[in-house]
């Protein structure tokens, strides 16, 4: 009898090994990804992340057109199914400024404020295991994960892994850099066709997923259906290592692309050149004055000189910039600086090479 117990036990151990060692497996990227998370300043946390990032199965099954939609997949994906409950998000319109010149030494660098009324800014550095590498940031207040949500402890920090299928800008291991800038109306873009349906958050990590260059960012878009992220028309500002640099806006639905080196918050293409420009908002102006000034060339302490010039300090019910960065497309990396301390850079590098 005593026998038969031992053996009973010790069958049942076993299986308790191969279920940890499985669930283990499954979840051990994720489970480090979380892990990872540290705080850099307030409002900015850091994470990397290496493994299976999701989104080849999100868009196999054809992408969403709807934030909340992607947010439940995306929870999905982090639970693997065991959990799914309904995750809405804010909406809150972001203003934003973007700045690309050359360096002296015929590199290209660019800046870029994210501006928004409140943020806890996120940045994850992934790996996946098909795709290029990427360094992005994603303000988590996006989701409504609960009041005073920060990821700090480990669950908050599992779900700032959302950021695997949203970011708000970025740049990946070939110096493609992408920044979402909201435009100049509330006109929401809807494509509708056979392709794949995808957010504007969800576009800019699908583009650095897969695009090299501008060019291949630019036929990756073609190829889906775009959806506005919080009810509001959107334009990308775009640059990659050979200095092309453009702003993507879409007017009816239809994608126009206008080459241009600076962005802030309305639009730049012919068909509604200065819609949404404020009266008194002369960032854009003087981001282009800097850049005339220098011929278009700046290096690296003049292009953060230019960006922090119009950054956004504090006022009631504003927090103001929340993060500042410096993206290097020729050496990939990035500087950040959160909530305008500009005496304070956090510095990240991409690992691969530029092969």
């Amino acid at each position: 009898m005593k026998k038969v117990f031992k053996y009973v036990l010790m069958g049942a151990l076993g299986l308790v090994v191969i279920f940890g060692l499985l669930m283990w497996m499954e979840f051990a990227p994720l489970i480090k990804g979380a892990m990872s998370c540290k705080k850099l300043d307030d409002g900015l946390y850091y994470m990397e992340y290496k493994g299976d990032d999701g989104f080849d199965g999100l868009m196999q099954q054809g992408g969403f057109e709807k934030t909340d939609q992607l947010a439940n997949y995306a929870i999905g994906f982090l639970s693997k199914g065991h959990y799914q409950p309904e995750v809405k998000t804010t909406k809150d319109a972001y203003g934003c400024s973007a700045l690309t010149a050359k360096t002296p030494d015929g590199g290209v660098l660019m800046g870029r404020n994210f501006d928004y009324p409140s943020a806890v800014g996120v940045i994850l550095h992934t790996i996946p295991d098909r795709g290029y590498e990427s360094i992005t940031t994603f303000n988590v207040e996006l989701y409504e994960f609960g009041k005073d949500y920060k990821p700090e402890g480990f669950k908050n920090q599992y779900l700032a892994l959302v950021g695997l299928f949203v970011a708000l800008d970025g740049i990946n291991e070939k110096g493609l850099a992408i920044a979402d800038l909201i435009a100049g109306d509330s006109i929401e873009t809807h494509q509708k066709s056979n392709k794949p349906d995808l957010t504007t958050t969800a576009a800019v990590r699908y583009m650095l997923n897969n695009a090299a260059n501008v060019g291949e960012a630019l036929e990756l878009l073609k190829g889906i259906d775009m959806h506005s992220d919080v009810g509001m028309a959107h334009h990308y500002a775009m640059a990659d290592a050979s200095g092309r640099r453009v702003v993507v806006e879409y007017v009816d639905n239809k994608m126009v692309v206008t080459e241009t080196p600076a962005v802030t918050n309305h639009y730049l293409c012919e068909e509604k050149l200065n819609v949404g420009l404020l009266e008194g908002d002369d960032r854009y102006d003087r981001l282009c004055q800097r850049y005339n000034q220098t011929g278009g060339v700046m290096d690296k302490k003049q292009m953060t000189e230019a960006i922090k010039a119009v950054s956004q300090p504090q006022r009631e019910g504003f927090l103001g910039t929340a993060w500042t960065m410096v993206m290097d497309l020729t050496h990939p990396s990035v500087t950040y600086y959160s909530h305008r301390h500009f005496d304070k850079p956090f510095h990240f590098a991409l690992s691969r090479t530029n092969d």
